[in-house]
């Protein structure tokens, strides 16, 4: 492999995880807004298991994505682009897991497992997955 394809494989491959990221902290996000009606930098450090340092320099590139609103001393908010990258992470997350389920993996399992599918199937895939969640009658 040359140098520019590996420089490119890489530099896709830190998208995808920088991609990854965004999906889940909306998502985490939305759940504490949901769930506590506020969302603060200490939730999130808790939630994913990371030092404060590490939730605000997500939440810096988030707000320059469009993702989330940052003010200071107050709670964190999404932006209307990020409440709609929640609810569909949110969506692709519930469909994996349902799938999981139907084929027999147990529950505890299928809520590790979802954690890091979902980033990785194909549309066709999640319709697929779908379908048969679908069919199984999972939750």
């Amino acid at each position: 492999m040359d140098r520019d394809s590996s420089a490119k494989g890489h530099r896709r491959t830190r998208n995808d995880h920088a991609a990854e990221t965004a999906e889940d902290y909306v998502e985490a996000i939305a759940t504490l807004l949901e769930e506590r009606g506020v969302c603060r930098v200490v939730h999130l450090a808790e939630h994913f298991g990371v030092t404060h340092v590490t939730v605000v320099k997500i939440l810096n590139r988030l707000r320059k994505s469009g993702l989330v609103q940052l003010r200071p001393q107050a709670p964190i908010q999404l932006t209307a682009s990020g409440r709609a990258l929640a609810r569909r992470s949110k969506e692709r997350h519930e469909t994996v897991y349902r799938f999981l389920l139907a084929i027999g993996v147990p529950e505890r399992v299928a809520a590790e497992d979802a954690e890091g599918i979902e980033h990785h199937v194909s549309d066709a895939t999640m319709a697929r997955f779908r379908k048969i969640a679908r069919s199984k009658g999972t939750r």
